[in-house]
């Protein structure tokens, strides 16, 4: 299935893009895609519910806005340098182990709502990425067992200002964490709909170039390795976000460097996934 959340910001009602692309209300199920749902098989409930209910389920108009498509995590981990060829265009060293961050919740908004500039940025950047939605409560497993805690996997664009990150000290999540950096969607794809997350092409435009081009493959640390090693540092919840890394294409890693600037279009998408957009504008 495909989890959707429409509707204006603050008030987003449960729905499902269906496999012809209309989209529908599933609000009369009676719960939201939060951390409840995905940690009491939520997921095969509705898929349940479904066989008596959807002809009853209003349809949603292709106009109206989608929100990200789960309620606000627990946490949205981030794992930097995840990519061999991003890591040399950033002039850092591959990792050994997958290098830990924490992006702030509070920049989670739908995938086609503006991402704003902040206030005094001189570097906003993008991130295509492909992100993991925990499904079952998560501590110290295995990389064999890895998979089965995962409910699904969402585009996410890990925007990020490289001077607040980068040159003014301290740690990442300063520069990872303005409001708007982490449009999530259009949708949560269940498990069941991603034959092999370590294989998944990805992709993203400026303005209509070109600019990452990559396929999961690349990963340094795949998908089990990740949610294995961030078990054994913090439990992750259902509901939580893991976004994995991004390629090689950032505005960091461009020569002459490119940042976002009023006006400029990004698009992004990932192989069964779906496609986002934002448009930036000034902070105000």
């Amino acid at each position: 299935m495909k989890l959707i959340r429409f509707g204006a910001a603050g008030q987003e009602k449960p729905g499902l893009q269906l496999e012809n692309g209309k989209r529908i209300d599933v609000s009369a199920f009676g719960e939201d895609y939060n951390e409840n749902f995905f940690g009491n098989s939520g997921v095969n409930r509705l898929r349940e519910w479904l066989k008596d209910n959807l002809d009853s389920c209003p349809e949603v108009s292709e106009r109206t806005r989608l929100g990200s498509p789960l309620v606000r995590p627990s946490k949205l981990i981030c794992v930097g340098l995840n990519y061999a060829k991003h890591a040399a265009e950033s002039g850092m060293e591959t990792p050994k182990e997958p290098v830990l961050f924490f992006k702030a919740t509070s920049a989670i908004v739908g995938p086609f709502d503006d991402v704003v500039i902040p206030k005094n940025s001189v570097k906003t950047d993008w991130e295509v990425e492909l992100a993991v939605v925990i499904g079952k409560k998560a501590s110290y497993v295995t990389k064999e067992n890895a998979l089965d805690h995962i409910a699904g996997y969402v585009l996410h664009n890990d925007y990020s200002e490289r001077e607040f990150q980068i040159e003014r000290g301290g740690q990442w999540v300063k520069g990872k964490s303005c409001d708007t950096f982490a449009p999530l969607g259009p949708f949560v794809a269940t498990a069941d709909e991603i034959k092999d997350p370590n294989n998944l092409q990805l992709w993203l435009k400026l303005n209509g170039a070109l600019l990452q081009n990559s396929n999961t493959e690349d990963f340094v640390f795949d998908i089990q390795t990740v949610v294995s090693y961030i078990s054994e540092f913090m439990t992750l919840l259902p509901g939580d976000v893991i976004s994995t890394g991004t390629p090689a294409g950032v505005g960091m890693g461009l020569n002459p460097q490119r940042y976002l600037k009023p006006g400029d279009v990004v698009e992004l998408g990932i192989e069964g996934l779906g496609v986002s957009k934002q448009t930036a504008k000034a902070y105000q």
